[in-house]
């Protein structure tokens, strides 16, 4: 499991999960674009979810655990990408879920 450390707090990712987002997370910021980023919380952490406020303003960091680079899925980055730009913001799906989410949103995520 990895993290993200953002407002002096740790959010914690599975490794893969984490890559994807720290690579669409880069590319938002890189255009200076300000998104919120969300995700469901675990029943066994008390169910809900949480929004952070991504900007190029507030530090981010990312701490993995693993020593090796996850390998990079195209297709998964590019449905997270597209769904940073709806009105919810970048969700941090899984990788089976954002397929889902592309597939039922063609043209958001073409």
């Amino acid at each position: 499991m990895g993290y993200i450390l953002h407002g002096g707090r740790e959010y914690e990712f599975e490794d893969r999960t984490l890559a994807h987002l720290k690579t669409v997370i880069g590319m938002k910021l890189a255009k200076r674009e300000g998104f919120f980023l969300s995700w469901a919380v675990d029943a066994s952490r008390g169910s809900g979810r949480h929004e952070v406020w991504i900007s190029e303003h507030s530090p981010i960091a990312f701490r993995f655990s693993g020593g090796k680079t996850p390998q990079l899925n195209p297709a998964w980055i590019k449905a997270l990408m597209a769904m940073s730009y709806t009105p919810r913001g970048l969700v941090a799906l899984q990788e089976n879920d954002a397929t889902k989410w592309a597939q039922r949103n063609p043209l958001l995520a073409a």
